[in-house]
């Protein structure tokens, strides 16, 4: 089982929509966050631990990953999807690019749906 983790800055458009299409995909967990101190789910130290690959939507998340949870990322394989943030949640051509960006890091065999 593949252990998906999305982060964005608020965890209200882009990371829950990677989460809820990526779960579908067979031998994939994936649960998403956000970096923000007020966001709907905050990044956490113990969600950092859970992934083993954490995609991020942009640079400045990266950054911010690093600064903030750098002893909790050895061995974490973290990906900069360059998704900005002009997507609402859901939104038909935002779940495309997700497809299109993600698949490649999946497994081949889970790459199916």
């Amino acid at each position: 089982m593949s252990r998906l983790l999305f982060v964005c800055s608020q965890n209200r458009w882009r990371s829950p929509t990677a989460e809820q299409v990526f779960s579908e995909y067979p031998g994939v967990e994936c649960l998403s966050a956000g970096l923000n101190h007020d966001a709907e789910n905050p990044l956490t130290p113990e969600l950092v631990e859970w992934a083993e690959v954490i995609f991020v939507m942009e640079r400045e998340h990266k950054a911010r990953l690093s600064a903030r949870f750098k002893p909790f990322l050895a061995g974490k394989r973290v990906v900069c999807l360059d998704i900005p943030d002009d997507y609402r949640l859901m939104e038909p051509s935002l779940v495309t690019l997700l497809k299109v960006k993600v698949k490649r890091f999946l497994p081949h065999e889970q790459a199916a749906p």
